[in-house]
């Protein structure tokens, strides 16, 4: 459940707060493009305490669709595709990416210390870096749109990673 935090704290006596909370999970966007969209996982990935996100690229994020979490939140910027690989380092690369798929996300398994990596809602995640990714996993979806918006899809993922992880209470 969502904590309260005190009206007067400052920005960093709640990260302070949030710290020891945070999951064993990052998030990194790659080249979104769509600011309205970044600031919204931003927002969705503070709710799911999410250990960072990265952005891949020089998108910018509006602050407005964030609602003001990305004060709270570890915002990682990397220029290309060599820092995101050299900033994970050996942290496992789970990509989400539809079209390169090779299990859906509610047969797979969550690895401790994963990154999750989503693309851009117009271009997805480029072939060369879904081959760097220790495992490409599909969200299942019916009718004939072919697509997700990003913040929708991330907050499937973050969803499903916490309902795994704190099932019946359980903090495993």
């Amino acid at each position: 459940m969502a904590l309260l935090s005190p009206l007067d704290a400052s920005a960093e006596e709640v990260r302070a707060t949030l710290a020891p909370l945070r999951n064993d999970f990052s998030v990194a966007l790659y080249t979104a493009e769509n600011a309205f969209a970044i600031g919204a996982v931003i927002r969705v990935a503070h709710s799911f305490l999410a250990r960072e996100i990265i952005l891949v690229g020089r998108s910018p994020y509006y602050e407005k669709a964030s609602m003001g979490m990305e004060k709270f939140e570890t915002i990682v910027r990397v220029p290309d595709d060599e820092a995101l690989l050299a900033h994970i380092g050996n942290r496992p690369l789970l990509a989400i990416e539809k079209d390169y798929a090779t299990t859906s996300l509610y047969d797979m398994t969550f690895p401790k210390d994963v990154v999750l990596l989503f693309g851009s809602e117009r271009f997805g995640i480029p072939k060369h870096i879904v081959r760097k990714a220790n495992l490409v996993v599909g969200i299942p979806i019916y009718g004939v749109n072919h697509s997700l918006p990003l913040a929708v899809a991330s907050g499937i993922v973050m969803s499903e990673w916490a309902r795994r992880r704190y099932r019946n209470g359980a903090t495993a």
